[in-house]
This record gives structure tokens, C-alpha cells and sequence, in this order.
């Protein structure tokens, strides 16, 4: 029988035989004999200010600007926003996730909840935040969700003001998105030029930050990784070239850039009826392009070796904060990953990109005791990731994990998946 020994602080004091180790008598015993237990999940590309119902951008201009001023942006808009955000981060915690990296939020309410979690005001799981996106007059997530930046300078001021609100990583948008686009294709236009994406990683480089590049088409990512970006995050169809400037990216902090795609945001909208999904067919169209090209980008990435996280997009419509279960079996249906292959890079790999594998990611001595525990085995079926019986954040033990599932969304993916 094995035990692992974890120390007052929450790191892993010693790992091995229950016979080969002295237990100090104060602490506390945790039996799970015939229990599964593995690394905390990690989601490298979440966004905390929506749960996964279903929702529609398709206002005009003029309601959506009167909703954030006189809603969102309000002492109550704020509060109830702060309050759903802390919700969200804790039901992902609950369904195993103990690390999160939240690439684009409101008002920076993802460093305020990084910091009251850092201080112990709270158990929460482990945060990297983004704050507000960079983007372009016009450009994805703008104006309410980005920071707008018209050329290089404006970009590096952009990044300069992040950083001085206290992110911990720089989230661009080099194309267009689906969420707020208007007409087909304008989900993966070319958005920023290759000078400010270069500007902007220069600029985050220089203090060790990493760039995450929201890119939807093939010219996107050739124009996110000549400019130096860290992980391109959604992801498209590649060329020779791309191939070889994730492999070896000089101008990325690390030296090689990451894929994150996020399969299970575009699946539904792209290849469901929309008598489910109630997009209209220019959200259709467009989450057609994009989820077609992400899973031939994804292939390859898969065929030559780049490296692959692993992250939801939770928020978007059917993507949950509890879910990312769907994601891992998504990867084995589409490539020849298996189960342990997707639960590597759901963890170790994850760890590796967003360069926190010195704290969390693997079972190791030294690190951060970021646990969760199984009923059954997920290397025999992955959806035993859905069930947790057990979490452990930082040596902090959630004994009994209770998620409140939203239904209309786990029968709508149940019945077609």
C-alpha cells in the first residue's frame, strides 16, 4: 500500500510504501484503498464571467452598450459579476480542476479573485489571469472586453497597463472571433498586424510573461507565431512553415509555441441543428469554419509532435465550468491520442506551457499537493473524470465535491456525443 505524506503547507513531503514511512501522529489519515488518485486537472483557457448556458451576442450596438454602462458597469452590476466569477472558479475546483488559467475577464475580477484566494480568504483552485484582452478598434472582444490598441506603441502601453493591474499573462486577439462576428468568415480575419503582436510579446517578454493569441485562421497563427506568442488558443489548419515555427518559435519566451484548442466551444454551434442550439446561421457558418480547420490544425499538431494543452473555453455557450472531461474524450474521438495521452497533457503539459510545473502538474515530492481521487479509473474510461469523489487544492481537502450541473446543457451534449 502506498501513502503520500503531505506536509503542513500543502506540498508533497514524501511519496512511497506505507511500511517505509514515519507519519507524524497530529496528522490526519485519508484512507482511499481501492480509490483511483491522479494530479489536479488544469484548464488552460477558461473565462469565469459565464457558467456554459446558452447565450446570444446578437443585440445591436446600441443595447449592448446601454446593458454594460448602466448594468454591468454599475456598483451592483460589479458585485453580482465578482459573485458569479468566485461561483464558477469554485464549481470547476469541485469537479477537479485545481488550476485555472482565465484568458479574459471583465473589470480585472480575475486578478481580485486570484488575490483573495493567494491571501487565504478562501479555498479556491490555483488562478493565472489575463485581466481584459489587447485588441484592435473593432476587433474581437472589443470595447467591452479588451483593451483597444491601434499600433505597436499603443499595443506595449496596452500590456504596460495590465501588467500594472496585476496579471499574470497577456491575452491578444489577432483574429476575429464567433461570438461577435457579423458576417461569415469575420471569425477568423486577420485582426492585428504582425509588428504589434511582435510589440506585445517584446513587451511581456521582457518581465517573463507569457502572450496567449486567440487565432481562428491559418494567416492568423503564421502572424501570432512570427510575432512571438507563447500558445496560439483555439487554433487552425497549418502549413509546413507553421508546423516548424511552433517547433521552434525564437521570438517565444521559451522557445516553441503551444496549440490550445478548445473543441468542445465551437462542436455544438458548428454541427448541431440549429433547432437546438438557437444560433442563427451566421454563428453556424462561421463555427463551422472555424471547428473544421481547428480539428485539422489539432490533427497535426497530434502527427508532428507540437505541444498540446488542453483547455475548454468554459463560459461559451455549452461549455461548463465542470465538463472538461468532454474536451479529453473529444481528443480521443478526433486523433489517435488515448486516455493516457489526453491526461497528460490535461495535466504534466498543461503544467509545462503556462510554466507553473515546478508547483503543480505531477505527483512529485516539492510540489504543490493539487490531488484528486476517483471511484473509478479514468484510463479505463474518461468520463470517470466527470465523478470526483475527492479534491485536493495546495493540501486543502474538499472531502465531499458538490457540483450543481446545468441540465439542458449535459442532455443536449449526452444525446449527441
Amino acid at each position: 500500500m502506498m501513502t503520500i505524506l503531505i506536509h503542513e503547507d500543502g506540498l508533497i513531503q514524501e511519496i512511497g510504501k506505507t511500511s517505509d514511512l514515519s507519519i507524524p501522529s497530529h496528522y490526519q489519515t485519508i484512507d482511499v484503498a481501492g480509490k483511483y488518485v491522479m494530479p489536479g486537472l488544469i484548464n488552460a483557457h477558461v473565462h469565469l464571467f459565464a457558467d456554459g448556458k446558452p447565450f446570444t451576442l446578437s443585440a445591436s450596438e446600441g443595447l449592448l452598450n446601454f446593458a454594460f454602462h448602466h448594468i454591468l458597469d454599475t456598483r451592483l452590476g460589479r458585485s453580482v459579476l465578482k459573485k458569479r466569477v468566485k461561483k464558477n472558479a469554485l464549481t470547476a475546483l469541485h469537479s477537479g480542476v485545481t488550476t485555472m488559467r482565465s484568458v479574459g475577464e471583465f473589470f480585472y475580477t480575475d486578478v481580485q479573485l486570484r488575490d483573495e484566494i493567494n491571501t487565504n480568504r478562501f479555498v479556491g483552485p490555483n488562478l493565472l489571469v489575463s485581466g481584459y484582452f489587447l485588441s484592435v478598434t473593432g476587433g474581437h472582444g472589443a470595447p467591452y472586453l479588451a483593451l483597444i490598441g491601434d499600433s505597436p506603441w499603443e499595443a506595449r502601453k496596452n500590456v504596460r497597463l495590465n501588467v500594472k493591474n496585476g496579471v499574470d499573462i497577456i491575452k491578444i486577439c489577432v483574429t476575429g472571433g464567433v461570438t461577435d462576428a457579423n458576417m461569415v468568415g469575420e471569425a477568423g480575419r486577420l485582426q492585428m498586424t504582425e509588428e504589434e503582436v511582435a510589440a506585445i510579446c517584446e513587451e511581456a517578454h521582457k518581465i517573463g510573461m507569457r502572450v496567449a493569441a486567440h487565432v481562428e485562421s491559418t494567416e492568423g497563427v503564421r502572424i501570432a507565431l512570427e510575432g512571438g506568442v507563447d500558445t496560439i488558443e483555439h487554433g487552425a489548419e497549418m502549413d509546413e512553415e507553421i508546423i516548424s515555427l511552433y517547433k521552434n518559435n525564437p521570438r517565444a519566451l521559451n522557445g516553441y509555441t503551444a496549440l490550445i484548442p478548445t473543441m468542445q466551444a465551437a462542436y455544438p454551434a458548428a454541427k448541431l441543428d440549429t433547432s437546438l442550439t438557437k444560433v442563427n446561421e451566421t454563428v453556424k457558418e462561421n463555427s463551422r469554419l472555424v471547428y473544421d480547420s481547428m480539428l485539422k490544425g489539432l490533427r497535426q499538431a497530434v502527427e508532428h509532435h507540437i505541444k498540446i494543452g488542453v483547455g475548454t473555453d468554459a463560459a461559451m455557450s455549452y461549455v461548463t465550468h465542470y465538463d472538461i472531461w468532454r474536451e479529453l474524450d473529444h481528443f480521443m474521438r478526433q486523433t489517435k491520442l488515448n486516455a493516457g495521452q489526453v491526461i497528460e497533457r490535461v495535466t504534466k503539459s498543461n503544467a509545462e506551457i503556462l510554466g507553473i510545473d515546478h508547483l503543480t502538474g505531477s505527483i512529485d515530492v516539492g510540489k504543490q499537493a493539487d490531488l484528486i481521487v476517483m471511484e473509478q479509473n479514468p484510463l479505463n474510461n474518461i468520463k470517470a473524470l466527470s465523478d470526483v469523489a475527492m479534491v485536493m487544492v495546495k493540501g486543502n481537502l474538499i472531502q465531499t465535491p458538490s457540483v450543481t450541473r446545468i441540465r439542458e446543457v449535459d442532455e443536449l451534449l449526452d444525446s449527441v456525443w
